[in-house]
């Protein structure tokens, strides 16, 4: 395929815009269309690539995150960006926003810290009053050490710290865990999104739920799948998601199920 790139074992693909940066292989085209036309957007496509010390050295400066065929950033933006997304309004129902709410990629939250600063948390997607954090390929939502997680000011009051998945000098979960402390602080409701195969990270995301204590928060956390936006997308959108992804709408029924439940 012209424009691509690929590298690692099992390798990766990167997709460029062709060379008038109408295209891009990575995208579907009126994603594309629209993203190219929002300037907040467009400068998403500038993230830097997480993985940039495992492409050759001659490739690191090229190649952007969201070039990656694994990129959960670009899945996002392939379905939030879609200009038939806010007229059809299913996905909107499913999230819980409404279907006019501007998507802000990225977004930077600010998370109280004990020393009185602020940690500037991105979250990857926020709608009106709705935090996402959407993973892909990813395999597990990283570790950090307690010293840093005990940094924020209201780590003791939103968490049981007994209960929290941990080994001796780690927190597990580390992404989720900032991401509720920013739903705390900007009194925001939080959804994971995941793919419905991935069964441990559903697991993974019970499990933190599970130890936040006040009742009013627990109550704005949730677990949506890709699965179940496809479902809700316009049918252009929703063939383009199989057709790339994999992704339809078969296979979210284990969320349902109590086994998985936060308790």
């Amino acid at each position: 395929m012209p424009h691509c790139f690929s590298y690692g074992q099992p390798p990766i693909v990167c997709f460029a815009p062709n060379e008038r940066g109408a295209r891009h292989g990575n995208f579907l085209q009126e994603s594309h269309k629209a993203i190219l036309a929002n300037p907040a957007w467009r400068k998403r496509l500038e993230k830097v690539h997480t993985g940039k010390r495992s492409l050759p050295t001659t490739e690191r400066g090229r190649w952007m995150e969201l070039d990656s065929c694994t990129s959960s950033d670009a899945l996002l933006m392939n379905i939030f960006c879609h200009p038939s997304l806010s007229k059809n309004g299913e996905v909107a129902a499913l999230l819980g926003v409404g279907p006019d709410t501007t998507p802000c990629f990225g977004y930077k939250a600010r998370v109280p810290l004990a020393s009185g600063r602020f940690d500037r948390t991105e979250v990857d997607l926020r709608l009106g009053d709705l935090l996402i954090e959407a993973k892909l390929t990813e395999s597990n939502f990283q570790s950090a050490e307690k010293i840093l997680l005990t940094a924020y000011r209201d780590f003791s009051e939103v968490f049981d710290r007994k209960q929290l998945p941990q080994t001796d000098d780690h927190y597990l979960s580390y992404q989720l865990l900032r991401n509720v402390l920013a739903a705390h602080a900007l009194h925001c409701s939080f959804c994971v999104l995941i793919d419905a195969r991935r069964t441990d990270l559903a697991g993974a995301w019970y499990a933190v739920m599970k130890c936040v204590k006040p009742v009013a928060l627990r109550t704005k956390l949730r677990i949506s799948t890709w699965q179940e936006v496809a479902e809700a997308t316009p049918p252009e959108l929703r063939t383009f998601l199989a057709a790339k992804y994999g992704i339809s709408g078969e296979g979210e029924s284990f969320l349902l199920s109590p086994a998985f439940g936060a308790g």
